[in-house]
């Protein structure tokens, strides 16, 4: 019964619209706990709904890829969980990785927007000058409700992951439900 009950949801539902209907059933509920910092459904939620408004607003549409380069904390969550509600794909960039890397996979996917923090900047350094720079903090005013993106459904990409591919040069696989294709 458990295969039956997700493969139903999966096929109508993306997987923002699944934790918004976890919100709904269970708000306070604890979510997230990271070093310390607790958030539950609801709190997560209206952050990342916030910040997918934000998005939206910087003209983030269904399937445009955002990268997002921040320290692993409670805020990189927020901004998977936004870039989904807004639409987008995500391409996550871990400032830990060269400059070199980052800045290749940056011009491979050409993102509309990249979202960083303080490491992300420093790690991408010159590589942002091409693009639209977004600082997770600064959605605090964007309203609270879950964002309705027109004609979004589970088989738009949901993100793109980079290998290390077989020659040295990364590779990146675009990732939907129910595809999966190299990039």
């Amino acid at each position: 019964m458990h295969d039956q009950v997700t493969s139903e949801f999966s096929v109508q539902l993306c997987i923002h619209q699944l934790f918004e209907a976890q919100v709904v059933r269970s708000p306070e509920a604890t979510a997230l706990v990271f070093e310390g910092e607790t958030l539950s459904y609801g709190e997560l939620n209206v952050r990342a709904n916030r910040l997918a408004h934000r998005l939206i607003a910087s003209g983030v549409r269904r399937d445009q890829r955002v990268a997002i380069c921040v320290e692993r904390s409670a805020a990189m969550v927020v901004g998977l969980m936004a870039i989904l509600k807004a639409g987008g794909a995500y391409v996550p960039l871990d400032p830990e990785n060269s400059g070199e890397r980052l800045a290749f996979i940056l011009g491979d996917t050409a993102p509309v927007l990249v979202l960083a923090d303080t490491a992300g900047r420093q790690a991408l350094g010159d590589a942002l000058q091409a693009y639209t720079v977004l600082d997770l903090r600064e959605a605090q005013a964007e309203a609270d409700a879950n964002p309705q993106v027109s004609g979004l459904t589970p088989n738009n990409l949901a993100y793109i992951i980079y290998t290390s591919g077989s020659t040295g040069q990364p590779k990146g696989v675009m990732v939907g439900p129910g595809r999966v294709k190299t990039h």
